[in-house]
């Protein structure tokens, strides 16, 4: 199974390019009529395609390019990205452990949860432009409004911008996956990563809440960041996440959603998600890899995923996992 899922291409774009590589060069019409797919559809696959350097027009013919130059390019930028990430998690770490005790005069140490309550309204009663936040996520809390964070609903009556990235096991959860959509839906823009390493909010370019996790430190205990280089990293490092996190968005209508999932398309999204290779998939299954990719790129033709992450995302928001 050949799959170019990995560094974000389509599934419409990926089935043309291997068209391309195994028929060779083709006009774009013929190949919206090999594949199946409008005009419109392919010319979008084609500007994914091309501007990747993996499709380059010769007069009217469309032709293929080596993979490897235009792609390694792609891998190697992302992991100069991942990489500084790392990094500067590790610098926020180093300077958490030099300073929680004393503390610079920019750092401030919320021991109670009264104070931190305080600090989480404040952080919403007094933003002006935007909240952004990274949260590990929370499981067992339900979707009724009520259970909003406070404030945030005036926030975003005042036109605050609210942005979160959610660690993506809160999609495993059904009460933590309604209360992320009940935000969202009231107009949270909201993503998910997988691996997002602690809580944290930034009210403007102000201050900031920095939540440790529970398995490292006293979830009583909480830092609060005033102007800072070290509040300008906070927000580098949530920049960071928000690039690389999958986009959720708001709740479709019944109609939209599509039919309930046979007993066997379940099957094959719980090995998805559980890591499995095409090839361990197929095993299981007892059909072919090529046709474990066929289903893996029809449903994510259907649920509108770019790749196999967003397929997981957008089959947990819809219970199907």
């Amino acid at each position: 199974m050949y799959s170019l899922h990995g560094v974000g291409v389509g599934a419409t774009a990926e089935n043309a390019y291997l068209a391309l590589v195994e028929r060779g060069p083709m006009t774009a019409f013929e190949l919206a009529n090999s594949l199946r797919v409008t005009p419109q559809a392919m010319s979008a696959a084609v500007d994914e395609l091309a501007a990747l350097g993996l499709v380059e027009p010769e007069g009217s013919l469309l032709v293929a390019r080596p993979p490897r130059a235009a792609l390694d390019g792609v891998v190697e930028s992302r992991s100069r990205e991942l990489s500084a990430l790392r990094a500067g998690i590790e610098d926020l770490s180093r300077f958490w452990r030099d300073n929680h005790v004393g503390g610079a005069d920019y750092i401030e140490i919320a021991r109670t949860q009264a104070a931190r309550s305080a600090l989480v309204r404040r952080i919403y009663d007094e933003a002006t432009e935007r909240v952004r936040a990274l949260t590990i996520g929370y499981t067992g809390r339900s979707a009724q409004p009520n259970t909003l964070a406070p404030g945030f609903r005036e926030a975003l009556s005042r036109g605050v911008t609210c942005s979160v990235v959610y660690g993506s096991h809160v999609l495993r959860d059904r009460s933590a996956r309604e209360a992320v959509q009940a935000s969202v839906d009231l107009g949270e823009r909201a993503r998910v990563f997988p691996d997002v390493p602690l809580n944290m909010a930034i009210c403007d370019d102000r201050f900031a809440l920095v939540c440790p996790p529970a398995s490292d430190w006293d979830r009583r205990h909480h830092i609060v960041v005033q102007r800072s280089d070290l509040l300008e990293a906070l927000t580098g490092i949530f920049e960071s996440f928000w690039r690389i996190g999958v986009p959720l968005p708001a709740a479709e209508t019944a109609d939209e959603l599509g039919t309930t999932p046979t007993a066997e398309v379940r099957q094959l999204l719980t090995y998805l998600s559980g890591g499995f290779t095409d090839e361990s998939i197929a095993r299981e299954l007892g059909v072919s890899e090529r046709t474990v990719g066929r289903r893996i790129t029809r449903l994510q033709e259907v649920l509108g995923a770019r790749t196999r992450f967003q397929l997981g995302v957008q089959a947990s928001r819809r219970g199907w996992l």
